[in-house]
């Protein structure tokens, strides 16, 4: 039996009606209440502030930009320290000719170790050669990780002590020094340009992706790079960990080891000649020597950790594409175009100038002073003494957001300049304990001059290039000047010790000259030469380019943001060529499918 519609209409108007009725006895009508309930879930939150948001969530940022920081600055200290701790305890175990002959009989450890040195010192040379190339190919944070990555495979290969272990790590050291280095300064620099754009978000060249205005960074470029080279000299503490809580307790007294040596200090000559051969009064066991190089493994590896884990991207992914993608031939060159710049060739003799004093302190002065005055065994407190001062007179360099630029850097060098004319004139003599307060404040004082030095060069690197497309070959430039002057360092090990001072203080005074000459040449507004950036050429792949211009291009320094109309068909690169032809063919096939119709 079927229904009739039209009672089907009047029931269902009858509900409505009892809906109507049984609402109306409330005052709140059912489809009035889901209306406001359904507002209430999918429209605004009353109390949500929008400028508050945003403010906590760019908080976060810096917040994240300091983690990064602060992880690449102990990633660094612990890398560091870990390899200078091992090649020194190692140095001075392979010297004793009774742990030679009892160890490892007629291996030629000494052979081996004079080869690891070589590979050390020497490979670096190359270094401007694949450096940019390798930093533009893994991207700043991962050449960092594979650079950690390497020094831990140094430590790695010292539980199995032969030629075919030890001395290929040893040129992977060498391979790896510039790009860590060249690419820890370039991370500190992102870092401190980041962490100004989320300060300034509101700011219109921030939200645009345009160039900051010149100076805007400074500030933090300045406070980054003091935190890093803070963390970065107790590399040198951590370093004499292995010889206070180990190796100590095996040393001969200074009686013993120094019996035969006759002139200390200006008088030495070479690497502290008439030292005993032997130094160690007992030999270690082996299994404690598998304890202390598992430490220093598990800091290798913690800092490889910290360097994955806790440190983020430098640029983002965008910008990563557009570096890599103005061709591996530009990258390549890109070094050597800018060393035409006067303001880099004018800094060369303070690169120069950094690579001598740093192993002087760790070779010439603690061995043919300290070491010849007080003894091996108070070696570790020497460096320590260093090591703790250059870590405290880092924030010195903090003065430069008062005082000009030049100050702590030729404040440096007039410090070291005073310890070069006192050491030039000054001969410890061979076992006398009464020194040590001397020689630790000359130690102390040299990691002063050495803080100002460092941290200075690096922040100055920052403040002068501040592009974001040129950094890492900046870094690249001023690290293998320095890689050059520790081998020249290590040639000149056999020269009297007036040379070595006579040298160092030579380049010193031609450094200070050279770098006041370019400060005057800035102040009179000449012009410098700067290599141009080529423009990124992409291809065609995904989503990511499919708009004729680049909003994440920026202009070589010196050229204007942006460009005539005319250039954006070469703006666009050969993708954007490719889709106008493509259009330009499929409206011809339209206007013949159309004539095919008609």
């Amino acid at each position: 039996m079927e229904k009739d519609p039209d009672c089907y209409l009047e029931a269902m108007g009858n509900g409505v009606a009892a809906d109507g009725l049984v609402a109306g006895a409330g005052d709140v009508p059912v489809l009035d209440v889901g209306e406001a309930q359904l507002d209430d879930f999918v429209g605004a939150n009353p109390d949500y502030n929008e400028e508050e948001e945003e403010r906590k969530y760019f908080r976060r940022k810096r917040l994240a930009v300091v983690k990064n920081v602060l992880a690449a600055s102990l990633g660094g200290m612990l890398t560091y320290g870990v390899y200078l701790g091992l090649l020194q305890m190692q140095l001075i175990l392979h010297y004793d000719e009774t742990y030679r002959e009892v160890k490892y009989s007629n291996m030629g450890l000494q052979d081996i170790d004079s080869k690891m040195l070589m590979g050390i010192n020497v490979t670096p040379i190359v270094a401007l050669l694949y450096t940019p190339v390798l930093i533009r190919f893994f991207g700043t944070k991962w050449t960092m990780f594979l650079a950690v990555g390497i020094y831990a495979l140094f430590v790695s290969t010292n539980y199995w002590e032969r030629y075919y272990t030890l001395v290929p790590s040893a040129v992977a050291i060498g391979v790896a020094i510039v790009p860590l280095w060249a690419s820890l300064g370039n991370y500190v620099t992102r870092m401190a340009q980041k962490y100004y754009e989320y300060v300034n978000y509101k700011e219109e060249h921030v939200l645009e992706q345009q160039r900051a205005p010149r100076g805007a960074y400074n500030t933090y470029i300045i406070t980054f790079q003091s935190l890093f080279y803070g963390c970065f000299h107790l590399s040198f503490v951590c370093a004499q960990m292995p010889m206070l809580f180990f190796l100590n307790s095996y040393l001969y007294d200074l009686n013993h080891t120094l019996c035969n040596v006759k002139n200390c200090g200006t008088l030495s000559k070479g690497m502290l000649p008439g030292f005993n051969a032997t130094v160690l009064q007992s030999l270690p066991r082996s299994i404690n020597l598998i304890i202390v190089e598992s430490v220093l493994m598990g800091a290798a590896f913690l800092s490889m950790l910290m360097v994955l884990i806790l440190c983020g991207s430098a640029y983002r992914p965008t910008e990563e594409i557009d570096l890599r993608s103005i061709g591996w031939g530009n990258i390549f060159q890109q070094p050597f175009k800018h060393m035409r710049d006067y303001r880099l060739r004018h800094l060369f003799p303070f690169f120069i100038y950094s690579g001598f004093e740093v192993l002087f302190v760790c070779t010439g002065f603690s061995l043919n002073y300290a070491v010849c005055a007080i003894g091996l065994e108070k070696l570790a407190y020497i460096i320590m003494a260093y090591g703790f001062s250059a870590a405290a007179c880092s924030s010195l360099t903090l003065s430069m957001l008062r005082l000009p630029r030049q100050a702590p850097l030729l404040a440096g060098a007039a410090v070291h300049a005073i310890l070069l004319i006192g050491l030039f004139c000054w001969a410890p003599k061979p076992r006398g304990p009464d020194q040590a307060p001397l020689l630790y404040l000359v130690a102390a004082l040299w990691g002063l001059g050495s803080a100002l030095n460092k941290t200075s060069l690096s922040t100055l690197l920052g403040m002068l290039y501040q592009d974001k497309e040129r950094q890492d070959f900046v870094f690249t430039i001023y690290h293998w000047w320095q890689a050059l002057a520790i081998f020249v360092v290590y040639l000149w090990s056999g020269l009297p010790m007036k040379a070595k001072l006579s040298i160092m203080l030579l380049t010193l005074v031609a450094s200070v000259l050279s770098y006041l000459w370019m400060e005057h040449k800035l102040a009179r507004h000449v012009l410098y030469r700067v290599p141009k950036i080529p423009k990124p050429r992409h291809k065609v792949r995904g989503y990511r380019y499919l708009e004729a211009e680049n909003s994440d291009e920026t202009g070589s320094e010196g050229e204007s943001e942006q460009d005539s109309d005319g250039s954006r068909e070469e703006r666009a690169g050969p993708g954007g060529q490719r889709r106008q032809q493509k259009c330009a063919y499929e409206q011809a096939l339209g206007e013949e499918d159309g004539e095919n119709v008609g």
